[in-house]
């Protein structure tokens, strides 16, 4: 009778180590599949969690493709320290051929009430921003992504230096599903 538990609680605990080995390679293919439309995906982060207006972060995003239609995304991260209900940025795209396109956007970081946007269940928030919509990138060589902070206070000139609180901030591309 004890052999028989023996070989049942082994029969078990294989079952057991065989599933779990399922799921980690379901989990895998999930998020492979979830991810299949996204182009580049990069993170740098902000030493100190202290981001001076003067230190902008460049991304270069190679690019052989000039037919799909893509979007990007600024992601930002940040903690508690962060002040403000909105973050102004500074991007700048640079083509290969060295023409250039500045935008300066701003962004809701709380909403109404003053409760973080964006994802995460710790101080740690995290925000997928709309940088571009429906981009073809009609050239091929490198793509120069520049992002700069320009958030200030109210009756502040010179801007909020170094501006608290942003962790990281990353550039997404994502191929748009048809």
């Amino acid at each position: 009778m004890a052999v028989i538990k023996e070989d049942l609680i082994k029969e078990v605990q294989t079952i057991i180590r065989k599933l779990k080995q399922i799921s980690i390679l379901v989990g895998s293919l999930l998020v492979v599949s979830c991810n299949s439309n996204m182009v580049y995906d990069q993170y740098k982060s902000i030493e100190n969690y202290q981001w001076s207006s003067e230190k902008s972060i460049e991304f270069i995003v190679s690019s052989q493709d000039t037919i799909s239609v893509n979007n990007v995304f600024i992601n930002i991260r940040n903690n508690k320290d962060y002040e403000f209900s909105s973050l102004f940025l500074i991007a700048k795209i640079e083509f290969p051929s060295g023409f250039q396109v500045v935008d300066t956007l701003e962004y809701e970081m709380t909403d109404a009430k003053g409760n973080w946007l964006g994802s995460g269940f710790t101080d740690l928030k995290e925000n997928k921003l709309f940088y571009k919509e429906h981009v073809v990138f009609s050239e091929k060589g490198d793509f120069k992504f520049n992002i700069q902070h320009a958030t200030r206070s109210i009756n502040d000139i010179e801007g909020k230096n170094p501006l608290q609180g942003i962790t990281d901030v990353g550039l997404r591309i994502e191929k748009e599903k048809k």
